[in-house]
């Protein structure tokens, strides 16, 4: 998952109503599966505690994915493991330029089936691929090498998202301790490739892996996402005009071209993010729209104008906007910025898309799914849940806009994510599975084991 803004939607937001369900009549049964899940804290900080050790970058997932292939078969489900395959994803919607090709580089999904099914089906999904560390003197600790502290568990991966993966194992596999089991088919997935296409939960989508519901762990801080930003990835390529620092004048340094780039597109960002173009869904975020510039090298010599500047970019958008709509909005600011300065006459440039080219959605906040969740949420916590629009750009968008399968992003609180001593808290993790044990409970239904 992306960084991103949380915001409450407050009063625009109709609040949930009790769902009556199977389990709702049992307040046994409910108190009976989160002690379960209470008893089981130590559990959960150990699994999460061994995620976040084992480093699954992009491209080296594959250690990770063993272990998380061996957890599915331990909890007796049907595993199936298979690769990204770019060239036929290529072919569908929802697609985005893959930034690389590696080996070892797949998903593995565990799935359930009841001895007899009454309720929904159900995806639990998380990614288990992390962003880069930065420079690893800053941290306190080494990213890789987790450390608990002050009721948080710290490494890099522990909030976005092995806590929220962690989680759903250990909700799942509450059931079978207290002799219940739930009573609609389930999928359990780990995914690659989260951080910069979304491509790994596509290949879900188009390997046939489909149900009603779909919910994804990522660190929201306890609240029920209502909607997410669209996402596109940029290289451009900036060209300027060399000369030596004799001569200056003679020449256009493509750096600071760049930047003046840089300068214009951020004029863009404002303009989308002023009231006259937000969408309702999003009318109570401060400024949504990022646009950030994560990326950048150029030049040749010191004494020389630089001949050339790369700036790999993110750019965010609202909801029913098309990529291709940003693409030419992005293409139209850069030349009207090079147009109304003569300093950049001799400015040219090259776009490049690899990574995410992702469109946003609003979830249907009176479903009997998000009620569902809501009023599990309720449940545990004895307060209705806050809702929030995303900033970021998550897996759900894959669900709702590819599979036509409603979902959101429900996790537990950290801090950090995407930064520098990344941490997840404890006791949120454990809130958070009861949530999850309980919405898998009145969401799938019951079986009680014999």
């Amino acid at each position: 998952m992306e960084i991103f803004a949380r915001s409450r939607v407050g009063e625009q937001i109709v609040k949930p109503s009790r769902h009556k369900t199977t389990i709702s009549s049992d307040p046994l049964l409910i108190k009976d599966l989160t002690q379960t899940i209470e008893d089981s804290e130590k559990e959960l900080v150990e699994l999460t505690s061994h995620l976040v050790s084992m480093n699954s970058l992009l491209g080296n997932e594959h250690d990770a994915q063993n272990f998380m292939e061996d957890q599915f078969k331990n909890l007796s489900l049907e595993t199936d493991r298979f690769g990204v395959d770019h060239q036929e994803l290529s072919k569908l919607a929802g697609y985005s330029p893959s930034v690389g090709n590696w080996e070892n580089h797949e998903n593995i999904v565990g799935t359930y089936y009841p001895k007899k099914t009454k309720g929904h089906s159900l995806i639990m999904n998380g990614h288990i691929d992390v962003v880069p560390v930065g420079d690893e003197r800053l941290w306190t600790t080494s990213p890789f090498t987790p450390s608990v502290r002050e009721g948080q568990i710290f490494g890099r991966g522990s909030g976005d998202m092995k806590a929220g993966i962690a989680a759903f194992i250990v909700a799942f596999s509450s059931f079978k301790k207290i002799g219940i089991e739930p009573a609609g088919k389930i999928f359990l997935q780990s995914v690659v490739e989260e951080e910069c296409t979304g491509n790994g939960a596509l290949a879900c989508l188009h390997r046939g892996y489909k149900a009603e519901a779909a919910v994804i762990p990522e660190p929201f801080n306890e609240t029920v996402m209502s909607a997410q930003v669209g996402v596109l990835w940029v290289n451009l390529e900036v060209f300027g005009k060399p000369s030596h620092v004799l001569n200056t004048n003679l020449g256009t340094n493509a750096i600071e071209g760049a930047f003046a780039l840089w300068q214009g597109l951020k004029i863009l960002q404002d303009d989308w993010n002023s009231d006259r173009n937000r969408p309702d869904a999003f009318s109570a975020c401060d400024d949504p729209i990022k646009f950030n510039l994560g990326i950048i090298e150029g030049g040749e010599w010191a004494s020389s104008l630089a001949t050339r500047c790369q700036m790999n970019l993110r750019l965010g958008f609202f909801p029913g906007t098309k990529v291709k709509d940003v693409c030419i909005a992005l293409e139209k600011n850069l030349n009207e910025t090079i147009q109304q300065s003569t300093k950049l006459s001799d400015i040219t440039f090259n776009l490049h898309y690899s990574g995410f080219q992702s469109e946003g959605y609003v979830a249907d906040m009176n479903s009997e799914f998000i009620k569902t969740l809501s009023n599990s949420h309720k449940i545990i916590t004895g307060d209705e849940p806050d809702f929030f629009a995303s900033a970021a750009t998550t897996d759900a968008k894959m669900f709702e806009l590819y599979g036509n399968i409603p979902a959101t992003c429900y996790g537990p609180n950290a801090k950090n994510i995407h930064g520098i001593d990344e941490s997840v808290s404890i006791d949120s993790i454990v809130r958070v599975t009861q949530v999850l044990a309980v919405f898998i409970a009145k969401w799938c239904g019951i079986n009680r084991l014999s």
